[in-house]
């Protein structure tokens, strides 16, 4: 895959990009070995470093390059692809650099899509109290991932995008398409599919949003499921006030909007698969990753009755602190932590970061337990799980 990052570069050896930001965006290639007999929609998170290819995910190869190299790279990638197309991957709240990596690998492998295959990840910092910081960090790399769509919509190579985003990743992916529908008095006959899944968008802007982008849009998909817990947690901490993903699809207007807009949903909340959040389902479910490659490969919309494709709407969102750093926010991520093993293993951390920064903390020792540094707890699947 093609990365491009508003991510610094790591200071920790053996790292590429930490969750801080960059003054100027930076590119890689990256080759990730994906394990056979794994599960369709599972990463096989390395349990030791290094990894095993024989049963992990496992980085082989890493070339940071510069701008020129990384045009070179698409251009040839998009050439061997059947109908030079190119696949948009960005991220959501709380994912570390390999986070990012190996998901989109995985998605890519498990939908055999035929897409020269981009990674847009930007500075999140990986902690579930970060989320402020994340969210300011998708402001902060707004410009660079519409530079990139511009760069995309130029190339006479590449004949089709595709963009796929999730959770905080949908805010940075609509305002960059708005940004540049603004600038370019509209879209791009070529940018053809946008999938939404759990955006964490509020439902006026995400109106305001589609409306700054013209009436000639790709086509939007949402990935919607009922019982995405991450958004009962979400909903409480906004004060009990609906985000886009707590909106009532029974109600006007939004079923009459959705409609006008063109706008496919791709329900599923009777899909079982993922963590016990149940946010993570568009990626961890064989039949709705195959779907996404089957339709992707063949250019078409984005819908299946199969998987729940109806009238009914419920996006799912995911902020689950915004107290970011208080033991307001520590209060919030409780009940997520008794739901998520990840979550779980990650909250000691958090307690003992957040007693280091109040009078009389200081760290104790969960880094010396485990096996790992204070650093490598945060930069490390092996360290966090």
């Amino acid at each position: 895959m093609l990365v491009a990052t508003t991510r610094s570069r790591a200071e920790k050896p053996g790292e590429i990009f930490s969750g801080e930001r960059a003054l100027a965006p930076s590119f890689a290639e990256i080759t990730v070995s994906i394990p056979p007999g794994r599960k369709v929609g599972e990463v096989s998170w390395p349990r030791k470093l290094p990894p095993n290819p024989a049963t992990d995910f496992a980085t082989v190869r890493v070339q940071e390059v510069d701008r020129p190299s990384a045009e070179g790279w698409l251009s040839s990638s998009v050439r061997r692809s059947p109908d030079r197309s190119v696949l948009v991957f960005i991220h959501g709240f709380n994912n570390h650099f390999e986070d990012a990596v190996f998901r989109f690998a995985q998605i890519v492998h498990d939908s055999v899509a035929r897409s020269a295959p981009v990674l847009a990840t930007w500075p999140s910092r990986g902690s579930l109290l970060a989320y402020g910081y994340d969210r300011e960090s998708t402001n902060y790399t707004r410009n660079a991932v519409e530079s990139l769509f511009q760069y995309l919509a130029r190339d006479p190579e590449v004949k089709e995008v595709s963009i796929l985003a999730h959770s905080m990743g949908n805010w940075l992916a609509l305002e960059s398409l708005r940004q540049m529908a603004i600038r370019n008095d509209g879209l791009p006959e070529k940018f053809k599919n946008v999938m939404l899944a759990a955006p964490d968008v509020d439902v006026d802007v995400f109106r305001s949003q589609i409306a700054d982008m013209g009436k000639e849009r790709p086509r939007f998909t949402l990935f919607v499921s009922r019982d995405d817990r991450a958004l009962a947690v979400s909903r409480r901490v906004w004060g009990n006030v609906s985000r886009l993903g707590a909106i009532d699809p029974e109600q006007s207007p939004y079923r009459e909007e959705l409609e006008a807009n063109n706008i496919a949903v791709i329900d599923l909340t009777k899909i079982k698969a993922g963590d016990k959040l149940h946010h993570s389902k568009f990626a961890e479910s064989p039949e709705i990753v195959q779907l996404i490659g089957t339709r992707l490969s063949t250019g078409q919309t984005l819908t299946d009755s199969r998987v729940g494709l109806g009238d009914h709407l419920l996006l799912a969102t995911t902020s689950a602190a915004t107290a970011v750093g208080t033991v307001a926010g520590l209060a919030v991520a409780a009940p997520v932590a008794a739901l998520d093993q990840n979550t779980r293993n990650n909250y000691a951390h958090h307690v003992e970061t957040l007693g280091a920064t109040m009078p009389g903390g200081e760290g104790s020792g969960r880094a010396a337990a485990n096996g790992c540094d204070a650093k490598g707890v945060t930069w490390t699947k092996a360290c966090d799980r």
